[in-house]
């Protein structure tokens, strides 16, 4: 019997949308620079916020991927969470420790939600054990989340110790772990590429308005040299995603696409570092190593994660050693050619543009490559 293979509902693109506003929130507290630098703590409350929320969709994803049915349940649970994610929203600000409370709160309503439908599930399936393994590792991961996240509060008003990383690196660590045990529970690997590609469509719309700032002087020469060279950023990196999505990876795997939504989740973490970079080059406020070092850190973090998930490619695309290497190269010399060019933003914007084309070209001809040698 063929498996029916589950398509992107509507209720989950609506529920995408509050992800939209989440991120513009959670970019915006990148942009209080003091003396030049962005403060450390902000700076980690971005990073603890930024992995917060991608985790959360993660969750969800995961759940509608294996047991959604487009039900009314499914629409009550999906709407209580966007109601929570307001709250996190709201909470995210530079000024975060007057907001913590209400933070930590939605963050675990929201993880316990998840958690309860993982619940009601594990009594549809008495007779599947793998089904109530995979339940079961779930819910340990969900609660055990939430009660740090919950005992975060007390802990922090009384001692001023965030427990937030420990919260998101407990999520993840119990669901790889849950995952890599239970390798023969499978996920709907196509519908989890679209789920996954939606969001990095949305992190991209926040990068598309982020440059807009670019196109503000009008029709000067230097303000044309630089709209052009920021459009063209996007663009290729976009083209480079459309690659991997439209042409390389085997959407018909069999997987239980642990390890490619974890990459997903540094993926889009290194594109929300992009576009809060793109706004720096032209903050003269920020100074220039910190400009330097996000921009540069992002592109090499987003290419890894790109080329990390090769590991999905189709099956003829998988021998990629020598594409590897040239890819490596030529990551090294971008990072070089940045620190050696850092104070000449004519030439520095110049080289990302090239970096991110020149990576785009090796993706498409590796790709060309085996195909013609499989073909």
């Amino acid at each position: 019997m063929l498996k029916t293979e589950k398509k992107v509902e509507y209720l989950e693109l609506i529920y995408d949308l509050i992800f939209v506003y989440i991120i513009g929130r959670n970019n915006s507290l990148l942009h209080s620079v003091e003396n030049g630098f962005v403060d450390g703590r902000t700076f980690l409350a971005y990073i603890l916020c930024s992995l917060a929320i991608i985790q959360i969709w993660n969750f969800s994803t995961f759940y509608t991927n294996l047991y959604g049915r487009n039900s009314v349940r499914d629409h009550v649970f999906m709407f209580i969470n966007m109601y929570l994610l307001y709250y996190i929203g709201e909470g995210t600000r530079v000024h975060w420790e007057s907001f913590q409370n209400q933070y930590h709160l939605a963050w675990a309503l929201i993880l316990i939600n998840i958690g309860v439908q993982y619940g009601i599930e594990l009594g549809r399936h008495r007779d599947d054990k793998a089904a109530r393994s995979t339940i079961r590792g779930m819910m340990t991961a969900l609660f055990g989340e939430a009660a740090i996240v919950l005992a975060a509060i007390p802990i922090y008003n009384r001692t001023g110790v965030p427990l937030a990383g420990a919260a998101i690196l407990y999520g993840v660590a119990v669901t790889y772990l849950f995952g890599s045990r239970n390798k023969t529970r499978t996920v709907d690997f196509s519908h989890l590429t679209e789920r996954a590609m939606l969001y990095v469509v949305f992190t991209f719309g926040e990068m598309i308005i982020a440059i807009a700032s670019y196109f503000e002087n009008g029709f000067s020469l230097r303000s044309v040299y630089f709209s052009t060279m920021s459009f063209l950023i996007v663009v290729g990196l976009f083209l480079c995603y459309e690659q991997l999505y439209d042409h390389i990876l085997d959407r018909e795997r069999s997987t239980n696409g642990m390890n490619y939504m974890l990459l997903h989740l540094a993926l889009i973490f290194a594109m929300n570092i992009i576009t809060t970079s793109l706004e720096f080059m032209r903050d003269e406020a920020v100074s220039l190593w910190p400009k330097l070092l996000f921009l540069v850190g992002a592109f090499l973090l987003f290419f890894l994660c790109l080329f990390a998930l090769l590991t999905y490619a189709k099956p003829e695309m998988r021998r990629c050693r020598r594409f590897v290497t040239k890819t490596a190269a030529l990551s090294l010399a971008f990072a070089a050619a940045m620190v050696l060019l850092r104070e000449q933003m004519l030439w520095n914007i110049l080289a990302s543009v090239l970096f991110v084309f020149a990576q785009f070209v090796l993706l498409y001809r590796f790709r060309r490559q085996t195909e013609r040698a499989d073909a």
